[in-house]
């Protein structure tokens, strides 16, 4: 569990982080360097749920081995179905990061919702929905292995 005091924002009571794949962890179906690491340390904090259309068919395979519950969504409707797995763990309870518009649900519904802007973009329906905005993965991960971060970019 992580525990946040946010000034003006409220207390943050992590439990879960409900992670995008493509455009999130991964570029063009591959799963970014140094990610592997970052799961791994935020493991011991929260539990780890990647959930994904898989576009490139090969996400069980770049993510094996890793402390992640994978959830491949059939097409269509992904972003209600986001948003309903951060529901059914419980969205007070809930961080969430990703950068692609079937994202926007799931980031407005978690406690914490982390946009990132890298290779693939963002969608601005996206970064909207957002309460952060990361340059990067490793930058959003780092946010909750050093969550005084999170403080300082959402007081008042």
């Amino acid at each position: 569990m992580l525990n946040v005091e946010v000034p003006g924002f409220g207390p943050l009571r992590l439990e879960h982080l409900v992670l995008d794949y493509n455009g999130t962890l991964a570029l063009d179906g591959a799963l970014l360097s140094g990610v592997a690491g970052a799961l791994r340390r935020l493991a011991a904090h929260l539990t780890l749920h990647v959930v994904t259309a898989d576009t490139y068919g090969d996400c069980s395979t770049a993510l094996a081995g890793l402390p992640v519950q994978l959830t491949v969504l059939p097409a269509g409707k992904e972003d209600q179905a986001k948003r309903d797995l951060v529901r059914a763990l419980g969205s007070t309870s809930c961080a969430a990061i990703g950068n692609g518009r079937n994202d926007a649900l799931m980031l407005a519904e978690a406690a914490l919702g982390i946009a990132v802007i890298q290779g693939e973009c963002a969608a601005r329906c996206t970064v909207q929905a957002a309460d952060m905005l990361a340059p990067d993965i490793l930058a959003a991960l780092e946010l909750l292995l050093k969550p005084a971060r999170i403080v300082a970019g959402l007081r008042t």
